[in-house]
């Protein structure tokens, strides 16, 4: 993974030392509220609705066992004991003390973590694969260029005050979309043309929230060397032509709804070649130089299917089934990428615990070359176990409550905070999930269900990305009580579409009987072999709409 060196370093401690003396001053009440705001958003602090929530960058979701113990300490002496891992690959701490943040973040800094453009309308933290650089099908390892879009977009001042916030994904896998690229402001999917060069097909104008929007292809082979160039071009035409009058149709997505595609295009195809050329032209040393901090670990050279994998497996009914889930095959023969789910019954999704940080931290070392990924689903990966470890692995992290063998099953719920933390939420989230939870608890149930993505938001902002769930859940007010409206078909893949609300909402204490309609309606109907989106697409939405309003709707 990337390190910094001494000028990274450098920029982050004047950082740190720079917010201290802004939160010294508005403490002592010699800047404002509305001046403070800009400050403490672009430092990673948003007020909520009981406490500060801090939210901490994990860039492409990487990072290693000793960030890992520090944000343990950060929960457990600054916070309430646990951290949240959110849908962008970082972390989010929802009680520290305001007064306190300035030396949460020097101790970050001393393991290379911060809190840098997490929040505030500049470019945030871009997010890819959770299995870049260990899986055999992608084209590339996305994670260098990743880092060099961080390295590119952090303190750049002309994506400091931008129209709304802005969000880059990475993909670099034919056919398989595991970081959403086509919801967010633009996409990035690396690819080869048809003489072998890597290049870029960019989209662009896709999001969620209020108005959701699959991105449109501006760019359908980019060269390798003209990503920051391009990616330049687009955000320059969005600070210029993007709505700085309604924060709602502030988005670059409603700038390309507005505009066209052609157009827009257009434009970022004029402002490229006049800055086509300049200094943020990637050259090869500057590429190199990035790719070296991806290299592979020091594997050894190991068979597949080891002897002491094959007898735990035929022995162990449950560490089988954890295999089958939660563990996917790896580039390098006797590895495998095994995912921990942060998805145990009784717990908010994403939810983890110092106590727990800190064993992880220990399995990574132990396990995984001491790196750990976050990931979209709100999960943990180690990416580079052994095999002949895999059953050692699996006792440790199950009784960390870490092995729960349900990866991309109905109870791995993508859930937001809601309102049992966010002012900005109609309806709590958590509750929901965890009746979902309890009402769906049978994991042989679970597994003859299959593949089936469940989104929870508490508001229209869509932090649960209940727009591309196969089943959305989203919360919403009716004259101050809480009910749940449900959309259907929704997915964030590689075929991505965004679901259909199925009528009117309900009552919270109705939502684990109103998923089970759903679900029965599909078991009935599937046919073999097929998931929930394969079945909901063959059938349409009104048989499902049918089955749980009645003929009359």
């Amino acid at each position: 993974m990337y390190v910094y060196d001494e000028y990274d370093q450098q920029l982050l401690n004047e950082r740190v030392v720079q917010f201290q003396g802004q939160m010294q001053r508005y403490l002592a009440g010699k800047i404002a509220e509305d001046e403070f705001l800009p400050l403490r958003l672009q430092n990673g602090i948003y007020v909520q609705r009981y406490a500060p929530m801090l939210r901490v960058a994990v860039p492409y979701g990487q990072m290693n066992s000793a960030q890992m113990r520090a944000l343990a300490r950060v929960a457990r002496e600054y916070d309430k004991g646990y951290a949240h891992f959110s849908t962008r690959q970082n972390v989010q701490f929802n009680w520290p003390k305001l007064e306190q943040c300035p030396q949460i973040l020097a101790d970050l800094a001393e393991v290379q973590m911060h809190a840098v453009q997490t929040s505030g309308n500049c470019i945030r933290n871009t997010t890819t694969d959770e299995y870049a650089g260990v899986i055999a099908e992608e084209t590339v390892d996305p994670r260098p260029y990743c880092e060099i879009i961080r390295q590119w977009s952090t303190f750049h001042p002309e994506f400091a005050f931008l129209p709304r916030k802005f969000k880059i994904a990475v993909n670099a896998v034919p056919g398989a979309d595991r970081a959403a690229i086509q919801v967010h402001d633009i996409g990035v999917n690396i690819i080869r043309n048809a003489e072998g060069q890597i290049g870029y097909r960019i989209l662009v104008g896709g999001g969620l929230g209020r108005t959701p929007i699959i991105g449109e292809e501006i760019c359908s082979f980019l060269a390798e060397e003209d990503l920051l160039t391009y990616l330049d071009a687009i955000i320059r035409v969005y600070n210029q032509f993007g709505r700085r009058d309604n924060k709602y149709k502030a988005r670059i997505k409603i700038l390309v709804k507005a505009l066209g595609v052609e157009r827009m295009r257009e434009l970022v195809e004029a402002e490229w070649q006049r800055i086509k050329s300049g200094d943020s032209k990637l050259t090869s040393a500057e590429l190199d130089r990035v790719k070296k901090h991806f290299t592979d670990p020091s594997y050894l050279p190991l068979s597949d299917e080891p002897a002491e994998l094959t007898s735990a497996r035929a022995e162990n009914a449950a560490f089988a089934r954890w295999l089958q889930r939660n563990v996917r095959a790896h580039k390098q023969a006797g590895y495998a990428v095994v995912a921990l789910t942060l998805k145990q019954k009784g717990t908010p999704p994403g939810d983890v615990t110092a106590e727990q940080m800190d064993q992880i931290a220990a399995l990574a070392d132990q396990y995984s070359f001491g790196e750990i990924r976050s990931t979209h689903q709100q999960n943990l990966v180690l990416a580079d176990v052994e095999q002949r470890q895999l059953f050692a692995l699996w006792q440790e992290a199950k009784a960390l409550g870490l092995a729960t063998p349900t990866l991309g099953l109905l109870t791995d719920m993508i859930c937001c905070p809601g309102g049992d933390f966010c002012a900005l939420a109609n309806a709590k989230s958590i509750p929901v999930a965890e009746a979902i939870q309890a009402r769906f608890d049978d994991l042989d149930y679970l597994h003859d269900l299959g593949e089936i993505d469940l989104n929870i938001s508490g508001c229209m902002n869509a932090c649960g990305h209940h727009h591309v769930g196969n089943i959305g859940v989203l919360g919403v007010d009716k004259k101050g009580e809480e009910f749940y409206q449900i959309s259907l078909g929704g997915n964030a893949g590689d075929n991505t579409s965004l679901g259909k609300i199925l009528g009117p909402s309900f009552a919270r204490d109705q939502m684990p009987d109103i998923i089970a309609k759903i679900l029965d309606f599909y078991v009935a109907k599937r046919n073999e072999g097929e998931t929930f989106l394969e079945t909901y697409r063959r059938l349409g939405h009104d048989p499902f709409k049918e089955a749980i309003y009645g003929p009359a709707h």
